[in-house]
């Protein structure tokens, strides 16, 4: 598990900044309907991010972080993992997730992701040109993947993704996948994570060279695994420098962010 029930992004509120949110449910081509939450920016760049959540699922953390995109002019849609098991009913906080996750499959949670990519694609969605993912640990995982799904991402950015070796499903390591990458990569690791050692990390980086892929992969030193959580004030310095990366990198990629 990445972060508690009750951790929050380690971002401020733009104050003032006005947007439209809300929950949405969408459909992925095998008919299955699943949870998301929508955040449109007021003024939109073009920038569209697809946040793939840890283990959980959709929750609070990760449709603040959604609105935190849409304040910089970045339409975002965060989506849940298990309409296929759980469906799309609300969900208490102690939710058992786990037995969820071990049926998730990566066929599935591609899907959803396609999904959602044609929603922020859409009118309804903001019409985005430029899309990116973004998850965190089972999601950042997830997210580097994304980059071979053939679905026109203009970057994709993991936290703490796991990449290489078995994962929780079927996904397959992306240092394994590297040469069908098909966008820039963003990775962000802490360097205390033990579940992510700097020969992973080092692995990754070396595949990723080999396949002639943009990307950047970046450690924080003293950083533990979800090291991006305003309860983490220890690691306040490395969330807000992650947090930089991930502006500066979609504004690379797509001309997007003030």
């Amino acid at each position: 598990m990445c972060f508690d029930h009750d951790s929050h992004p380690p971002i401020r509120p733009i104050a003032g900044a006005a947007l439209e949110a809300g929950n949405l449910t969408l459909t992925s081509a095998d008919g299955t309907a699943f949870n998301a939450f929508r955040a449109r920016a007021t003024h939109p760049t073009g920038a569209g991010m697809i946040v793939l959540p840890d283990v959980r699922g959709l929750f609070p953390f990760y449709e603040e972080l959604a609105l935190r995109f849409a304040e910089q002019g970045v339409d975002a849609v965060a989506i849940d993992y298990f309409g296929r098991t759980a469906g799309t009913a609300s969900r208490p906080s102690d939710f058992e997730y786990m037995p969820h996750v071990s049926r998730t499959t990566f066929a599935g949670v591609s899907a959803d992701t396609a999904a959602a990519a044609a929603y922020l694609r859409s009118a309804d969605g903001g019409g985005a040109t430029h899309l990116f993912t973004i998850g965190f640990c089972f999601g950042g995982r997830l997210s580097f993947d994304a980059a071979t799904l053939g679905l026109g991402f203009a970057g994709v950015i993991g936290f703490y993704g796991p990449p290489v070796g078995p994962g929780r499903n079927d996904a397959p390591a992306p240092a394994d996948v590297a040469d069908r990458c098909g966008c820039p990569v963003l990775g962000l690791f802490g360097g205390a994570d033990p579940a992510i050692p700097a020969e992973s990390v080092s692995a990754y980086d070396a595949a990723l060279a080999r396949a002639g892929v943009e990307h950047k992969l970046v450690t924080y030193d003293g950083a533990p695994h979800s090291f991006f959580d305003r309860k983490a004030a220890d690691h306040a310095a490395a969330s807000e420098a992650a947090w930089t990366e991930v502006l500066a990198f979609v504004r690379e990629h797509s001309g997007a962010v003030a």
